[in-house]
């Protein structure tokens, strides 16, 4: 359906001026934001531009270094930029480092380091782990960066200014391993490693302690009726379904207000409070601002800002999907398109700590399975609303059996000079593969028809997957499609043509033109996933840089009639199997002994 221009026009400028407006009362507010909500709804696709995507890691906390889960953050929204600049958008993709905070401060007393060298030092190890891992951000924020300091501080003001930020007390619960305040039902009693009587959190487990002390406090408890009109107007922005009941779930009680700093005299690592130097802004209304400042916050944000998504761990939905909404209504700013929240990792189906030594080394092990076996595992493994579990077996089994076997083995065969003497992209037979499945002559059977059609819908699935950040269910597809084309390959048997026959000639071309379609389909599709893989098929396949994208797919064009671009082209040149089988080390050396026993 066509909408008028005018209708556009005035919608968006109704939404623009009503997040504009300035805060009056939290009744006022509530009515005004029910209002933008409506609005959003109606409006958000036809306002937005949608040549743009701005995608965003958390940034990560450097009190320690990087573990398998902010790979998998990080890897998931990589995965998600790379798709969306297939789709030819303008995408921006931003992650970094968190580094305030009373933890760094004791971080970096412990280790006998001032905080910014502290920070600086772990913030290297974050930005080495997402070079090798071929992490393609166009942004790395850190929290210590001037301009970051600038964008908090002015948006302490904006809420400041418009009564949403008093002076009071606050007394209860804190978790300075979380970083969080906690109502005495999310706490409970516990006993430390000494025997003695602790109060933890219920959610983390990690110790809690009693915390009296003047401070701002953020009118939270205002913003609950807006929180909940904007997740019943817009049940996709938190996804998957389970994360967005959990949310509602909170919001069915009450939201006491927030404190949002700290004494000076306990937290010095931070951002002043703006007027008031004894106060430190609390670490999380400091940290979520990271997101405004690389959009351009507080000049020239606008173009990005309305185009967000975030991608979040379970562990920090509270503070993305209540704080910080509500943050950004009391500054009169757009709320995040998208939360994607994907669940944990554990290893062999326990929790990773250092006391059970069970911590993932993500580097060591990209270095062990390659850069593109680990993405392609977690990405393969990982489901968003359950927590997945690591061990180095699933990761051999699923990568020999996916990438070496299934589609290493059929690039390896279609293009193998057995098969393909010539070297080019063999031509297509309609006579031999005819359009019509019913009472033709070709050679063609049911099965391949059925593979056909898998493959003409296997595009959509995987944009459907990609869209909601259920890339396992990409790869599910794709993987099914991988085995159905070597299954045809297998049923044909090409190898067993006569080559002095035309017909099984023509066949024979034809057969490897289908599975070569299939495969440039796979290479294109599998790009976000495991770039240097995906690079490497095309190229054998001689399919060129600017023939890669989404608008270029276009499986089998000659079945549909059409010329088929790459139809007698030279193949690239043979750089090597696919994907090397990777080798599990403790049967390796059971075969080894056994063999030495053997020669004795």
């Amino acid at each position: 359906m066509r909408i008028p221009f005018l209708f556009i026009t005035r919608r968006c400028k109704a939404f623009r001026s009503l997040q504009q407006s300035p805060f009056l009362s939290p009744i006022s507010a509530q009515l005004r934001h029910q209002r933008i909500a409506v609005l959003r709804h109606t409006s958000t696709h036809l306002c937005k531009d949608e040549g743009r995507y701005y995608i965003t890691t958390p940034i990560f906390y450097v009190n320690a270094a990087p573990h398998l889960g902010h790979l998998y953050s990080a890897v998931s929204a990589d995965c998600l930029h790379r798709y969306k600049l297939l789709k030819g958008f303008n995408s921006k993709f931003a992650t970094g480092t968190d580094e305030h905070g009373l933890k760094i401060q004791q971080a970096a007393d412990a280790a006998g380091k001032d905080p910014l060298t502290f920070c600086t030092d772990v913030s290297e190890r974050f930005k080495y782990l997402f070079s090798s891992c071929n992490i393609s951000y166009t942004d790395f924020i850190r929290t210590t960066e001037e301009r970051h300091r600038q964008a908090v501080e002015h948006f302490w003001s904006v809420l400041w200014n418009k009564g949403l930020i008093y002076k009071g007390s606050y007394e209860g619960w804190y978790s300075t391993q979380d970083e969080s305040f906690l109502t005495p039902l999310q706490v409970t009693d516990a006993l430390d490693s000494t025997g003695k009587e602790i109060k933890v959190s219920l959610e983390s487990g990690h110790k809690v302690e009693w915390m009296k002390e003047e401070n701002y406090m953020f009118r939270l408890s205002a913003f609950r009726s807006q929180l909940l009109d904007w997740l019943r107007v817009n049940p996709r922005a938190v996804q998957p379904e389970r994360f967005y009941q959990t949310v509602l779930q909170w919001l069915q009680e009450d939201l006491p207000d927030l404190s949002v700093s700290r004494q000076r005299n306990r937290l010095q690592w931070g951002i002043p409070v703006p007027g008031d130097p004894e106060q430190t802004i609390y670490v999380w209304l400091d940290a979520l601002v990271n997101y405004l400042t690389v959009a351009g916050y507080p000049d020239k944000h606008e173009q990005w800002w309305h185009v967000a998504h975030h991608i979040v761990g379970k562990d920090i939905l509270k503070f993305h999907a209540i704080y910080w909404p509500s943050f950004l209504l009391g500054a009169g700013l757009p709320l995040p398109q998208t939360i994607h929240v994907h669940s944990h990792w554990t290893v062999g189906g326990k929790k990773m700590s250092k006391s059970l030594g069970n911590v993932v080394d993500p580097l060591e092990r990209s270095q062990v399975f390659t850069t593109d076996g680990m993405r392609y595992f977690l990405l393969r493994q990982g489901v968003p609303d359950s927590d997945c579990d690591y061990t180095d077996d699933k990761v051999i089994t699923l990568l020999n059996a996916e990438l070496a076997d299934s589609l290493g083995g059929l690039l390896n065969r279609c293009t193998a000079p057995a098969l393909n003497p010539a070297q080019v992209y063999p031509s297509f037979c309609t006579e031999s593969f005819p359009i019509e499945q019913i009472g033709n002559k070709g050679r063609a059977v049911v099965e391949d028809y059925h593979m056909l059609n898998a493959m003409k819908s296997l595009q959509a699935l995987v944009e459907q997957h990609y869209e909601s950040m259920h890339v396992y269910k990409a790869l599910e597809a794709i993987t099914a499609c991988v085995r159905q084309t070597n299954g045809f390959v297998q049923r044909h048997a090409p190898w067993k043509l006569d080559r002095r026959d035309s017909r099984d000639q023509r066949w024979l071309d034809t057969i490897i033109h289908v599975s070569l379609e299939c495969l440039r389909i796979y290479g294109t599709l599998l790009q976000p996933i495991v770039p240097e893989i995906s690079n490497k098929l095309l190229s054998r396949l001689g399919v060129q840089p600017g023939e890669r994208s989404w608008a270029a797919l276009n499986f089998l064009p000659r079945f549909q009639g059409m010329d088929c671009p790459f139809e007698g082209r030279a193949l690239g040149s043979d750089s090597g199997l696919l994907f090397s089988r990777l080798e599990r080390p403790n049967v390796d050396k059971q075969k080894a002994k056994k063999t030495k026993k053997q020669q004795k």
